[in-house]
């Protein structure tokens, strides 16, 4: 089994999801008293948090850095940033490093292409729904029509993101909010939604969506256990 790196932190609350599911995936799959070899670089989110809002990509994009290559010395064979919004930075930090960086965007473009849809929307920060860094990566290399909400509901999803979700708060009202949003973005002609922010997947569920929704962190997740244990031994 190939040891997953993971940088995490971004929120905790998301990364702890990664862990669960990775581990139980790993357990489904090879079963007994299987778990993941993993190692996770988790960094201090308020940190993170101010210096997104203020524009520090360049910072950011060394604190990226530096964390990947901590897991590179650690021994982790590939790895995954566990958000969204920091893929703006992935060719910078996933060049950094001799090991390969499994990129969020594409677990999920390509179950969307598999269940044969092609127009989607997209939920997330302000930085991945309005910047081209994930948009484009669908658009180019998958072929993907995607849709984001107008900018009123994009500043409400933004907004439950970083007041109430990276502090676990999980609200009934912020729920309706997104049901509201997703009926938007489906009225607009959207087949499938996709959650695009690791922590949306605390808030919204199938139930809440006429359409399929396509969980980032839940695709991201799986697809690294597949990577961990492609060679067939443990």
């Amino acid at each position: 089994m190939k040891t997953i790196g993971l940088i995490g932190g971004m929120s905790w609350e998301s990364s702890a999801q990664y862990y669960r599911i990775i581990n139980q995936e790993v357990r489904e799959r090879l079963g007994g008293a299987h778990s993941a070899q993993s190692l996770m670089f988790s960094v201090d989110f308020g940190e993170i948090e101010r210096l997104q809002h203020e524009g520090q990509w360049s910072v950011l994009t060394s604190r990226m850095i530096e964390a990947a290559q901590r897991l590179e010395r650690g021994g982790a064979d590939f790895f995954l940033l566990c958000t969204n919004t920091m893929h703006r930075m992935a060719g910078e930090v996933a060049a950094s490093v001799s090991i390969p960086m499994l990129h969020i965007a594409d677990p999920t473009a390509k179950k969307i292409k598999e269940a044969g849809y092609s127009r989607v929307g997209l939920l997330g920060t302000a930085f991945t729904m309005e910047q081209e860094f994930y948009k484009g990566r669908l658009v180019s290399e998958y072929g993907l029509d995607v849709l984001v909400p107008e900018p009123a509901d994009r500043a409400v999803v933004h907004q439950i993101i970083y007041q109430e979700l990276i502090a676990g708060q999980v609200l009934s009202a912020s729920r309706r909010k997104y049901r509201e949003i997703i009926q938007r973005l489906i009225e607009q002609g959207a087949e499938a939604i996709i959650l695009g922010c690791t922590e949306i997947m605390l808030l919204v569920q199938p139930e809440d969506s006429p359409v399929p929704l396509f969980d980032t962190t839940t695709l991201h997740a799986q697809a690294a256990v597949q990577q961990a244990i492609a060679a067939g031994t443990v």
